[in-house]
């Protein structure tokens, strides 16, 4: 009933060594472009896309391995005074998350390590990213290195209907 995109997306926390192709990262930041955003304001939000390792490893220590050793991390920030940047951020983590998934690449929602990234002012700034802005998530993404197990999600929530 529902496509399978959806059903077949699992939060994945271990990935192999092996790098992605520029093709799949030019799909996922595709896909991140396609994000709706609150009342169309475009400029509160913006996705740093790292793949360098000595960055990455500076990372997953501020983040305290939060990102899994994926060999890429999107980054998505957003104004820290934008009343919808939050919510943007995480309907473009879901696209990159389902692109990942149409690629039969593993992807997860990271929260937390994003938060603490908020907290190193010379790593954002070594990032690029702009003062105004904080990071809102970042979504590790690489090859699958161990599939988490399928679970029916059919029934999560309570759903009423009028």
């Amino acid at each position: 009933m529902v496509n399978s995109i959806f059903t077949n997306r699992r939060a994945v926390r271990n990935f192999s060594s092996e790098s992605i192709s520029d093709d799949e990262i030019k799909s996922l930041i595709a896909a991140f472009q396609t994000t709706p955003c609150g009342m169309h304001q475009t400029d509160v939000m913006s996705l740093v896309v790292v793949k360098d390792e000595a960055l990455r490893d500076k990372i997953e220590t501020k983040t305290d391995n939060a990102c899994y050793h994926a060999p890429v991390l999107f980054i998505i920030n957003t104004k820290k005074d934008s009343m919808f940047g939050e919510r943007d951020a995480s309907c473009g983590a879901e696209n990159i998350m389902l692109e990942a998934t149409d690629l039969d690449l593993g992807s997860v929602y990271v929260m937390g390590g994003a938060a603490r990234l908020n907290d190193d002012s010379e790593l954002q700034k070594e990032l690029g990213i702009d003062p105004a802005f904080q990071t809102s998530v970042i979504v590790p993404v690489g090859k699958i290195g161990e599939k988490p197990e399928a679970t029916d999600r059919s029934n999560r929530y309570q759903v009423t209907i009028y």
